[in-house]
């Protein structure tokens, strides 16, 4: 069980009591607890859970759980990789629950899953989820959970016949796949019948606040640290990353309105902060957030930011996060060819590598990667 684990938690939102009626729901995130619960995206969807009185969640992880319910209605995965696949597979076997959706009857739950793996492919994964969530969910979310409610009592059939007219839900089982040949080239997908729509649209968040850590602890892989989504998506289009592609459009929250308060929130109960993002440092507002972030009193903050594009890093960069307990930065050059990166689409010349790293040591950093 690992009580140890859960306690340590500091919960920077307000979880619901649970209605008498609520539905009993697992969400599980197929790795141990501290790279879970250092997931930002399992954070944000387990808190937008639990704070439904609708629902009565608990929580899975590979190593330890909540206390679960005898009968859950609901069992949601978070999948972020693709080498997470088999513990799917496991807890299903632990939970007693068969692997195939195929297999599975009414008194089991249904088995539902989102992510950036299940959205970039769901099809590798199809013949084990009863559905599969497409896109950002931030209000896909809520959109599956009131259109579960609608059929609760109904069959498991006609359950998923309903949730498949939600925008952004697919469920494998109402759709006839064909291949190509064993390399696994998709020839077509069909629906079984007209009722059901013939493509599952990925859904967009359209939002002016993008994610923030709903959680906190020691025991994260990241220990204590709180995360903001500075940014999603990114605009330079390189064409090997999936980043790009998958989030589009390119989103940047206002600093004032979004960013800055969130941060705030969060140094509240920790002195570690994380700047998430494909390309945080094209935020259009960046430079107001290395001045917020420079202020005296945080001069103990330890700041901590995802891999920067090269021709970013300036000098005041570096010296911010110098001044904030930070000994490296990371840039992505992907080759040391620039005639590689001009076919692979990195708009990256050798001058700004070398003067990003030039940029860096006038900063302060010790280090590049």
């Amino acid at each position: 069980m690992h009580n140890s684990l859960f306690s340590s938690e500091r919960l920077l939102f307000t979880p619901a009591t649970p209605d008498a009626a609520a539905i009993p729901t697992i969400f599980a995130f197929p790795n141990e607890y501290s790279v879970g619960i250092t997931s930002l995206g399992y954070q944000v969807v387990w808190a937008s859970l639990a704070s439904r009185p609708d629902l009565q969640v608990s929580r899975l992880f590979t190593d330890c759980q909540e206390q679960l319910p005898v009968q859950a209605e609901l069992l949601g995965y978070s999948i972020s990789w693709e080498l997470d696949y088999v513990n799917i597979l496991n807890l299903l076997e632990s939970l007693a629950i068969p692997v195939r959706a195929a297999e599975r009857h009414q008194h089991h739950p249904l088995v539902f899953g989102g992510g950036p793996v299940l959205t970039a492919n769901p099809e590798p994964f199809a013949d084990f989820f009863d559905l599969i969530l497409l896109g950002d969910g931030e209000n896909l979310l809520g959109d599956f959970i009131e259109a579960y409610k609608e059929v609760r009592n109904a069959d498991r059939t006609n359950q998923l016949r309903h949730l498949a007219q939600v925008p952004g839900i697919y469920v494998p089982s109402l759709y006839e796949v064909s291949y190509q040949d064993l390399t696994g080239e998709i020839k077509s997908i069909q629906p079984v019948d007209e009722e059901i729509p013939p493509q599952v649209k990925k859904q967009t968040y359209r939002g002016n606040t993008l994610s923030a850590s709903t959680v906190v602890t020691e025991k994260a892989a990241w220990e204590n640290i709180y995360m903001v989504e500075v940014v999603r998506s990114c605009p330079e289009m390189c064409r090997f990353c999936l980043a790009s592609y998958l989030t589009l459009p390119f989103r940047t929250p206002s600093a004032t309105d979004s960013l800055i308060p969130a941060i705030e929130q969060g140094l509240q109960v920790t002195n570690r902060l994380g700047l998430l993002g494909a390309s945080v440092t094209q935020h259009p507002e960046f430079e107001l957030l290395l001045d917020y972030l420079s202020q005296p009193k945080y001069e103990d903050v330890r700041l901590s930011i995802a891999s920067v594009r090269t021709n970013t890093v300036t000098p005041k960069l570096a010296a911010t996060l110098a001044q904030r307990q930070t000994r490296s930065l990371t840039i992505a050059v992907e080759s040391g060819s620039e005639r590689l990166r001009q076919i692979i689409n990195k708009k990256l010349h050798n001058e700004e590598i070398i003067q990003a790293a030039v940029n860096a040591k006038a900063g302060g950093l010790k280090s590049l990667k």
